[in-house]
């Protein structure tokens, strides 16, 4: 049977481990503070953008008017 002074050294080392182990990954999480934030707000911008030059292109004569066409034939089609 082990010697209680050896039982809980192990058990102080291997509590420091732990704490060694866990405190990096907290400096290593707090490195990256604020990107998220960042990559969300480029990731709406881009979308935004994405929407707007779709609503130009949907909305100009000629795409109106081929939508009014395919919608028009759709709608006058024999089941």
């Amino acid at each position: 049977m082990a010697d209680w002074t050896t039982t809980a050294r192990k058990t102080l080392a291997a509590r420091a481990r732990a704490a060694r182990a866990w405190g990096l990954r907290r400096r290593r999480a707090r490195g990256d503070a604020g990107m998220t934030t960042a990559e969300y707000a480029m990731g709406t911008l881009a979308a935004c953008a994405f929407a707007a030059v779709l609503y130009k292109i949907v909305t100009s004569d000629v795409v109106s008017g081929g939508l009014e066409s395919l919608i028009g034939r759709a709608l006058d089609a024999q089941f």
